[in-house]
């Protein structure tokens, strides 16, 4: 019996055990559901929503870039795009064959293309071909029965009206790369997103953009999408207007032609760039579209290189347009007055060293005026070894010489003005008198580039108002565009008699009865302009070739031939406009350079960018369409033979160059 008892003891015990043990199992699952179910409901509630609907980015439409009227010069067009879905058709070798017999299909692409559909899930489209034109994207259509699988997207693409006409302006846009993806922004995850990867394209990236929408859509547990439950549009990218005036840059760069040549035109008072045209060019709707390794190898191994902003970032010996800033350091240190005269024999001897005059047996006397009207290189030796190199050189950086601009776009050049200091600091060894000399004519080691060139000008014209360039109405603060209000600018510290010592020495180099480039003279209702000629030389002419004849021009080869520059300012009377011009290798400035400027001031005088438009005026320059192919052709045929006319009105002043010989290190005209 008291076995029993102790038998019954020990089974409650256990039962109790067994009880508590389950009663604290239900407790703790009880509690994890509760904590599960309710604590952590919303989370949960989160994740299965996640697995069942997913957000995709919406590109948002890339703002227009216009110029200073509206013209579009950067827009959006429709662009349909040919996609297979592997899962719908049965062979997809044979579908992209019969694809290839409609529109033509590369063997990389059909290589592509099947890389890709074994890569990704069988449901997900890949695409075969971008930019179909209407008729390929309906013939595609029209065959859909015989192309199972293939299907037409449409998107849009960025488009160029202009093509070649501004596009070192412009820039490009192109796929992300991997060294774009810093940013946060999750457009640049798209695999077809494009962004600015030079010029305004580039600086204006962010507010060209926009801002991405977003489309949630119901997928299924492989992500194959059920239906779109709802969306949400981006916000488009804003519009960038540009001061160029797209009429003049489509002159600019048709009358450069296919030199290797560069053009500038701004208005004297505000900085506005009117036209920047920088020949040969590119088309940048090839890098939208995806340059093939072919294109790309053309455009890079052009000797004239295409793919630079020569306006820009080329830096060349400004030759005898630099001439008036040695002119205005002359003037302004009281050194040597606009009346004082020296004599050219044709030569200056300093040492046992010979300095040439481009005119072989000299000009005579002359002063400040005539020697500039004639660019004579004596009369400058001899001003330069009286004033020096130091008042040179900060004259030359007062005119805007020598320093970056900053431009809005990329890739500027800064030139050089050299001095005592730089040359011990760059290259260790001491200046001398000879270098001063040679600078005079702005050869040795002075460059510049036709924009700062045509700032020089400008600052000329203006009666020395320190203008900087501009290119954009708006600048980029926080990924916003704001409006730039109207600039107000210092003054450079030159005196108005000089200013206009030298702008009526350009007069008369336009103008004068020996002026180097009177050949280029204009007169549009009393309106004249005003100009310097400038020759550069690319090579040093040697005391063999002099003694036995200098080589000309024609007879080098063509990396070795002068280049050509000018800059002038009109209306002369009341100066608005300045230019300049440079054609690399082409030989005389009066011969090659001036006739451009002369024909491209006569189109601006003629547009007058700077003028108030009512808006009907507006309204019919906006809606003129970009020219054609062929009116590009016809149009650069006529400016063709408007320059060989000229060319022959020339003949005098180039064959009284022809008389002379270069100059040490330079030719003055």
């Amino acid at each position: 019996m008291q076995k029993d008892g102790d038998r019954s003891k020990v089974f409650t015990r256990r039962v109790v055990l067994l009880a508590g043990g389950k009663a604290l199992l239900v407790t703790l699952l009880g509690a994890r559901m509760y904590y599960l179910q309710v604590m952590e409901a919303e989370k949960y509630r989160t994740l299965a929503e996640e697995n069942r609907i997913n957000m995709r980015l919406i590109p948002p439409p890339r703002g227009r870039i216009v110029d200073r009227f509206g013209i579009p010069v950067a827009v959006n067009r429709q662009n349909f795009r040919a996609l297979v879905v592997a899962e719908r058709t049965r062979d997809l070798e044979q579908t992209l064959r019969t694809f290839a017999g409609l529109v033509p299909l590369t063997d990389y692409d059909h290589q592509r293309v099947l890389k890709e559909s074994k890569r990704r899930r069988s449901f997900v489209p890949v695409t075969v071909r971008e930019n179909l034109t209407w008729e390929q994207m309906a013939m595609v259509q029209v065959n859909a029965p015989d192309l199972p699988g293939v299907i037409i997207d449409e998107g849009l693409t960025r488009d160029y009206p202009y093509a070649d006409l501004a596009s070192h302006i412009l820039g490009y846009v192109a796929a992300v790369s991997e060294d774009d993806m810093d940013g946060d922004d999750p457009l640049l995850q798209l695999p077809d997103f494009r962004i600015g990867k030079a010029g305004i394209e580039k600086v204006y990236d962010l507010p060209l953009r926009g801002k991405s929408g977003a489309s949630q859509v119901e997928v299924n547990a492989v992500g194959r999408m059920i239906r779109e439950l709802r969306r949400e549009e981006g916000e488009p990218g804003h519009e960038v207007q540009l001061t160029i005036d797209m009429r003049l840059q489509d002159y600019a760069s048709r009358r450069l032609g296919t030199d290797s040549a560069a053009c500038v035109v701004m208005d004297v008072h505000t900085g506005e760039v009117l036209a920047m045209a920088s020949m040969p060019a590119y088309d940048p709707n090839a890098f939208a579209r995806g340059l093939s390794t072919k294109e790309w190898k053309a455009l890079a191994g052009n000797p004239r290189a295409p793919l630079r902003n020569k306006a820009l970032a080329g830096q060349y010996a400004p030759g005898s347009t630099f001439k008036m800033a040695v002119a205005l350091a002359a003037m302004e240190s009281g050194i040597v007055g606009p009346e004082q005269t020296f004599y050219c024999p044709g030569h200056l001897t300093l040492g046992n060293h010979r300095f040439h005059c481009w005119k072989r047996w000299g000009h005579g006397h002359l002063n400040m005026v005539g020697a500039i009207e004639q660019s004579c290189d004596v009369y400058f030796y001899e001003v330069a070894r009286r004033i020096g190199i130091g008042r040179i050189a900060d004259m030359a950086r007062r005119l805007g010489l020598g320093a970056d601009l900053d431009l809005e776009l990329p890739g500027e050049a800064s030139g050089l003005i050299p001095t005592k200091a730089w040359k011990s600091a760059t290259l260790g060894q001491p200046w001398v008198q000879g270098e001063t000399l040679v600078a005079s004519i702005g050869q040795g080691y002075v460059l510049a580039t036709p924009l700062q060139l045509a700032v020089m000008t400008a600052r000329i014209a203006n009666d020395g108002l320190a203008v900087r360039p501009t290119l954009c109405r708006q600048r980029v603060a926080d990924g916003r565009l704001i409006t730039e209000p109207t600039p107000s600018f210092d003054s450079v510290g030159v005196s108005k008699q000089a200013m206009a010592v030298v702008k009526h020495a350009m007069w008369r180099v336009v103008n004068g009865d020996r002026g180097t480039a009177r050949g280029s003279a204009i007169d549009v209702d009393g309106q004249t302009m005003a100009g310097k000629t400038g020759t550069s030389q690319v090579r040093r002419i040697s005391m063999r070739e002099r003694e036995t004849g200098v080589r000309k021009n024609e007879d080098l080869p063509w990396k070795f031939r002068d280049h050509a520059l000018f800059v002038g300012f009109a209306p002369a009377e009341a100066p608005r406009y300045a230019v300049s011009v440079i054609v690399e290798h082409a030989g005389g400035g009066s011969r090659f350079a001036a006739p451009i400027a002369h024909d491209v001031m006569l189109e601006t005088l003629r547009l007058d960018p700077s003028r108030r438009r009512t808006p009907d005026e507006l309204a019919a320059i906006r809606e003129a369409p970009p020219p054609t192919a062929a009116e590009r052709r016809r149009r650069a045929e006529a400016k063709a033979a408007a320059a060989a006319a000229l060319a022959e009105a020339t003949a005098e002043t180039a064959a009284e160059a022809a008389e002379g010989s270069p100059g040490q290190g330079g030719n003055g005209q």
